[in-house]
């Protein structure tokens, strides 16, 4: 009779734990030799694993081919008009510095962020010293005006191996030169900066030697006494239906370097800031984790109070709606007016206040929200046993990772990899962008219609050797010898990369996303590991002290082909997401709407897919860290036991988004919002004692701190949501293979034992 007693107490309040139906799945059966994360285990997925290790050979490949082909100076280093590299390339060894023929043609290239001018640039061997313009050249020789001795133009700057006749009085000569840009149109007395000859009063501007206006008048009297010591009176131009005017060319070159200037100036302000903060910023970070650490901690305490205010907010802020709807609608109904509209009378407009203004709106408002706050009524009172679940399971990961303190700092060892992964990944992708070939093609300065298009061949028959002197002469593709036009020469265009590089490129990709995945997934199965084995010790105090290292060694042993089997199906998932954009980019501007929503709806399903994966992926990894199996057992295990509890899977997977995202936000707002009233020096007695660096932009330090604090709360949440999925699959399969009995003890905590209903039997002593 006391056995039947027994019985009939434990069914009461009992619940039905999972569906029978063996179309989702069998339920777990009791196994005497099970107590957590099995030792015994062996290696899963081998194949993959196998395939793994040559993939990651195969980048280093991919490294190698590009450590040997290119050459990142060619994107950082000047490059001359014919693709030689100012002071690397043998041929310009001693020429470190590039010189602009023509800056002004550099105005809009250096405002719209482009690094190419579209003028012919050569390297020499130091920047000009003193200001002159070929002009003169050309306005002696057609006036008959004799320049003075030593005021002759300096072929320097020439092209490379011409050397201009000064005592030529050939007006046609000069203009020749001019046309085919064998020499600059002028030059000015200037300055290396950054390897690049830059006209002296741009950098003493950048410098912050002289302003603006300064910078202005010294270059209008540079070219002014430049012109007097020639013998002039003017600055003109043959041959230029556009004369140039020495007011518009100074505004013209101050232009061309505003915007750099500008950024330069906000730049070394901004590093000033950094380095008069720097430690305020580390002080703020540290804060940041020991709020996030405390917050995790406290949950154990104030989860159900924060689920129970949220819970009743949003059933208040619902039902205040619906009155504030019905409130409206009666005043508005109440009011006698004559010209009452209605909805159909108005039709669509803009003006949103016209629609607020009729009760209908307000009446439809008003049953929205009724209904809205109905269902959550309903969904509270049904989903009740649910959510104490779910907060219970919340209380005891806090427990957990307050146990297991370790695993908060764990996630700075996949950081480490990630940094160490995008590093080798850029440096790759870096030298491959470099890997490329000189691309010079046959042109012509003076005929700006002498391409291929215009003589209807193949691009192939206007390429060249960039490193031989060409002359139309010697052309054995072109037959060029009737051409009437100026000089042709080779003039280099881009460093052109071979095909098999977009190739390599996609490959680095794919392995960055591969490896990134990779590096997370065995974060997850480490810290799956380690929960596991805190639950499923019956007598917490015992849990293994090493719970974090032996798990990662089990992962890293046993299990890498399942972490890579795993993070090559997202990574899969990925890199198809990245082709879709790219070719949405690429068709742009196109007329086609139908492929246009096709690639739409591709990108919206395979965004699905790729959340749907990850989640699948998080839980199948649990089951690799509890039984050790491949990863298509594991995730079929674990799906189908999500399935069997498909209410309790919704209800925590959303109150634990909705926990952990007030946790985060509390951290960032908390950290913000101190480093604003301390770097504004607005608390008087934290600014008596502690004031602030003087910044020139307080928001910098505050968005600094703001964003760190984001990042390392998320770091720290990130351990605590894993914790909770950890536990919450032991939770489910606890139940499905123990029934309390002396044998078969839950190993489940009180509060969740009498939330479902359930008890540990005690083992009755026999009388004597």
């Amino acid at each position: 009779m006391e056995k039947n007693k027994d019985n009939e107490s434990d069914d009461e309040g009992s619940e039905v734990e999972f569906v029978s139906d063996k179309n989702y799945g069998e339920p777990e059966k009791y196994d005497p030799s099970f107590h957590g994360p099995i030792h015994n285990r062996g290696c899963t997925d081998v194949i993959c694993c196998i395939i793994f290790i040559a993939f990651v050979i195969g980048m280093f490949v991919v490294g190698g081919y590009a450590w040997i082909n290119g050459d990142p100076r060619k994107l950082v280093y000047p490059t001359d008009y014919k693709g030689q590299i100012c002071g690397i390339t043998p041929a310009v060894k001693d020429k470190p510095y590039l010189f602009f023929f023509d800056l002004l043609k550099c105005s809009s290239t250096f405002t719209s962020f482009q690094l190419s001018c579209p003028t012919k640039q050569i390297c020499v061997s130091e920047c000009p010293t003193e200001t002159n313009t070929f002009y003169t050249q050309v306005f002696s020789a057609t006036v008959g005006v004799s320049l003075p001795t030593g005021s002759e133009f300096d072929s320097t700057y020439c092209d490379y191996g011409f050397t201009p006749i000064n005592s030529s009085t050939d007006p046609s000569y000069w203009q020749g030169i001019l046309e085919a840009e064998d020499c600059p149109t002028y030059y000015l007395e200037s300055q290396p900066y950054l390897d690049r000859c830059i006209p002296k009063f741009l950098v003493d501007l950048v410098e912050g030697v002289i302003d603006a206006v300064a910078a202005k008048d010294n270059f209008t009297a540079e070219i002014t006494k430049s012109l007097q010591d020639n013998g002039l009176t003017e600055l003109n131009v043959p041959f230029s239906d556009e004369p140039y005017n020495l007011e518009s060319l100074a505004q013209k070159l101050s232009d061309a370097v505003a915007f750099f200037l500008n950024f330069q100036n906000v730049a070394t302000m901004i590093l000033d800031d950094f380095y008069a903060v720097w430690y305020a910023i580390i002080l703020g970070l540290v804060a940041a984790m020991l709020v996030s650490f405390v917050y995790i901690v406290l949950m154990r305490f104030i989860a159900g109070p924060m689920v129970l205010f949220g819970i009743i907010g949003l059933h208040a802020v619902t039902a205040w709606g619906c009155y504030y709807c019905w409130t409206r609608y009666k005043d508005l109904d109440d009011m006698q007016n004559a010209a009452e509209q209605s909805l159909a009378d108005i039709g669509f407009t803009t003006d949103l206040d016209s629609y607020l203004n009729l009760k209908d709106t307000w009446f439809a408002f008003g049953i929205a929200l009724a209904v809205i706050f109905a269902l959550l009524l309903l969904i509270t009172v049904c989903l009740c046993k649910q959510i104490r679940i779910a907060v219970n399971l919340i209380e005891e990961a806090s427990k957990a990772v307050a146990s297991i303190i370790s695993t908060l700092f764990f996630p700075v060892v996949p950081f480490i990899l990630q940094v160490i992964l995008f590093f080798v990944w850029g440096c790759i992708a870096l030298f491959l962008a470099s890997s490329g070939v000189q691309d010079c093609l046959k042109v012509a300065p003076s005929d700006p219609k002498f391409n291929f298009e215009a003589f209807e061949v193949p691009r192939a028959d206007f390429e060249c050797d960039c490193n031989e002197d060409y002359t139309k002469d010697t052309d054995t593709v072109l037959d060029l010898s009737m051409y009437n036009g100026t000089e042709i020469f080779c003039e280099f265009q881009s460093y052109q990369l071979p095909e098999e590089t977009n190739y390599f490129q996609a490959y680095n990709l794919f392995g960055l996303f591969w490896l990134m995945y990779f590096i997370i997934a065995l974060c997850q199965v480490t810290l799956a590991g380690a929960f596991a084995s805190w639950y499923w010790t019956f007598d917490k105090k015992d849990t293994p002290t090493f719970a974090v290292t032996a798990s990662f060694w089990r992962a890293i042993r046993y299990h890498l082909g399942s972490i890579a089997f795993g993070s090559l199906i997202i990574a899969i998932i990925k890199m198809i997401r990245v082709t879709l954009e790219y070719l949405e980019r690429k068709l742009k501007g196109q007329q086609n709407d139908v492929v246009k929503y096709l690639l739409k709806c591709l990108k919206c399903c395979f965004w699905c897919l790729e959340k749907f994966m990850k989640f699948l992926n998080k839980n199948a990894y649990i089951m690799i860290a509890v039984y050790g199996k491949n990863f298509c057992t594991s995730a079929k295990k674990a799906f189908f036991l999500l399935l069997r509890n498909f209410l309790r899977v919704f209800v925590v997977n959303q109150l634990t988004d909705f926990l952990l995202f007030l946790g985060v936000l509390f951290v960032v707002f908390l950290c913000s919002v101190c480093s604003f009233y301390y770097f504004t020096n607005s608390i008087t007695i934290v600014a008596e004692y502690v004031p602030a660096p003087d910044v020139n932009y307080y928001w910098l330090p505050i968005i600094t701190i703001g964003v760190g604090s984001y990042v390392i709360a998320k770091g720290f949440f990130s351990v605590y949501d894993m914790a909770i999925d950890t536990l919450f699959l032991c939770f489910l399969e606890d139940l499905e293979r123990h029934d309390g009995s002396p044998d078969k003890p839950y190993y489940m905590s009180k509060d969740l034992m009498k939330i479902v209903g359930k008890k540990n039997k005690k083992v009755k002593k026999t009388k004597q």
